[in-house]
Formats: C-alpha cells, structure tokens, sequence
C-alpha cells in the first residue's frame, strides 16, 4: 500500500454532517411510503466488515434521499462527494461507489468482494425490529415477515467456504412459503454474491412457537 495514501475509517464517515442527514432522511422518507427501517441500525447492521466494505455497507442506502428507485446510483454518487471530501484516494472510493451503486436485488452485480460483502450482509437483514408499526403486520407482507423473523444471523465457515443465514421465525405470524414469496430475488442475489468470493449461500431456519 502507498505510504501517502490516505485512511480513511468508518467512523469518520459515520460523523461526516452529511451522511447524518443523508441517513437520516433517507430512512424517514422511506417510512412516508410504507418501506421498514433504512437508518443507522441498518447500516451498522450491513457495516459489519473490513474497512471499504463497512464504509460501504453503512451508507449504501443514502439514495433514497433522492428517490427509492434509484437510490443506488444516486448513493453512489453522494458517497463520492463527501469520500472526496473526506481526503479518500480516488481507487477506494471508486470500490465504494460500484459496490453502492450494485447492491439493489433488481439490478445488484457482485463486481468484488467488497460489492459481494456488501449484496450478502444488505439482503440478509430481516428482523422484527425493523418493522415500524406492529399494526401493519396483517397487511403487509414484508412487515408480517420481518416481524415473524425473531433471530438472524450471518455465520461464515471459512474453512468450508459456506456462508449461512440463520433465521428463527415465529411461524405463527409467517412461514418460509411468505418469507421466499418476497425474498426469493434476494436469495438469489446472495448466491451469486457469495460465488464471487469463492463460496456457497445457505439458509437455515428454526420453526419457534
């Protein structure tokens, strides 16, 4: 690695003024429309990588300050202004950028393993506490879903090459037949992912009263 070239950290990011409001705007407007949690849990969630891949992972959802249907491609270009700013040499942000920009089911390309990280950790956050409003659980079926969703877990078994998505849903709520109506296209893209770096996708799901 060049001895001038610039770090930069997550965290950095995280208290860059900009992302603050990107973030959290993003994830209110998301919320108008009827979309579960986009914030900064989500973000953490996804941050949970090395360096590009954290940085990327945290803000990969902050074109939806500008709109949900191209948030990708607008998040990639909010993410190389502010990374400019920040001081981050062009071939990292370029990672960044490509990664952000590819991360959406209906369009993702796992184009490295940065981007790849980033598809697998995005599309396996599923959980209850992503559901805004216990209330829509009847009638929305992503909510039901999420809300059936009572533990997840990513685990990666590097001497097998397997990463597994380990999910307890209350079957009482939803089942695996709702929960692949909506996430198949997800699934998928996880897959494709992980063959980039190398490795299988897998789920496993536990049935809890």
């Amino acid at each position: 690695m060049e001895k001038d070239k610039k770090m930069i950290t997550l965290e950095q990011v995280k208290n860059h003024p900009d992302v603050k409001v990107y973030i959290k705007k993003a994830n209110e407007f998301l919320g108008v429309i009827g979309y579960t949690e986009h914030g900064e849990r989500h973000g953490n969630y996804v941050a949970k990588s090395a360096r590009l891949g954290a940085i990327s992972g945290y803000i990969h959802d902050i074109g939806n300050v500008v709109s949900r249907h191209i948030h990708p491609e607008a998040g990639a270009y909010l993410a190389s202004q502010f990374l400019k700013e920040l001081g981050m040499p062009v071939d990292d942000r370029v990672m960044i950028m490509s990664a952000v920009g590819n991360h959406d089911e209906g369009t993702c390309d796992a184009v490295s393993p940065v981007s790849a990280a980033l598809i697998i950790a995005d599309k396996s956050d599923v959980h209850r506490s992503r559901v805004r409003s216990v209330k829509e659980i009847k009638f929305d079926i992503h909510d039901r879903v999420n809300y059936a969703v009572t533990k997840s877990e990513l685990q990666m078994n590097a001497q097998k090459k397997v990463i597994t998505l380990k999910l307890d849903i209350d079957k009482d709520i939803s089942d695996m037949v709702e929960y692949f109506e909506i996430f198949t296209a997800r699934m998928v893209a996880c897959r494709r992912a992980a063959r980039l770096l190398g490795c299988t996708f897998d789920v496993e799901v536990t049935n809890t009263p």
